[in-house]
């Protein structure tokens, strides 16, 4: 788990040290407005783990936030959680992960094509995910056959997605995904209930400018690891009614 800094390190290349350190104290300084939530003890007994505000992996998850929802100046990272969890579930999801890894490196003749992305949605579902990973969406959403996370860049995406909870907070998970090779997914992809052929291992809008990573929900316990919970505060959002908001989640 601790690839996300080696990784999203390049997104701390396109700005100098000085503006990454006055990012990382303006939402440091924002973690003293909100008193730990309810939620945070359930992430907690469930081996999420808070992470210092001084750490390498916040500031770069930070920064990766303030430049990627530039539609709300106030927006603040407010916690982050990362997955300590040491169950035998978990270890055994970390297992299947490292697994599929290497198969599908294998079998693509090169790389997994792995990525970081966002995930948002309600607390209630968070709260899911965190106690009995991904699996849990198979049996609790049967209409639906996959799940769409965003990438980094449409981060705003996966905030629209989410809910505000009783303390006025977004929470969004950080995933790792193998993607494999993807194939481009035309239109609602809630009818597919995996890749149309062997061939293909996740799917996704378009190729050259992705906004939607999907993986079907025959792939969730392998093709995605839990890494990071991010707790946001983004004001701005919360005067907007529904369809508003979505709108501004498909500009630029």
């Amino acid at each position: 788990m601790n690839q996300v800094v080696a990784e999203e390190h390049q997104v701390s290349e396109t700005m100098s040290s000085d503006e990454i350190s006055e990012i990382s104290d303006a939402m440091s300084g924002s973690n003293e407005i909100v008193s730990d939530p309810n939620c945070f003890q359930h992430f907690v007994a469930n081996g999420f783990c808070k992470i210092d505000q001084s750490s390498l992996e916040t500031c770069i998850i930070e920064t990766s936030v303030a430049q990627n929802l530039q539609v709300d100046k106030r927006a603040r990272v407010v916690a982050i959680h990362k997955n300590m969890n040491n169950s035998r579930s978990w270890q055994i999801r970390a297992h299947s992960f490292a697994v599929s890894m290497k198969a599908v490196a294998d079998k693509c003749g090169g790389g997994a094509n792995p990525k970081y992305a966002w995930y948002g949605a309600s607390l209630d579902e968070i709260r899911e995910i965190v106690t009995h990973g991904f699996s849990w969406r198979m049996k609790a959403a049967a209409d639906t056959h996959s799940i769409s996370l965003s990438p980094a860049k449409h981060l705003l995406d996966s905030v629209l997605r989410s809910t505000v909870d009783e303390s006025g907070l977004r929470h969004l998970l950080l995933c790792r995904v193998i993607l494999g090779k993807q194939e481009v997914v035309i239109g609602d992809s809630s009818d597919q209930f995996h890749p149309s052929s062997s061939e293909f291992d996740s799917g996704v809008d378009d190729i050259s400018a992705p906004r939607k990573y999907i993986v079907w929900n025959s792939r969730l316990n392998f093709s995605v690891f839990l890494c990071y919970i991010v707790s946001l505060d983004v004001p701005y959002l919360s005067g907007f009614k529904e369809a508003t908001i979505m709108s501004l989640g498909h500009h630029g």
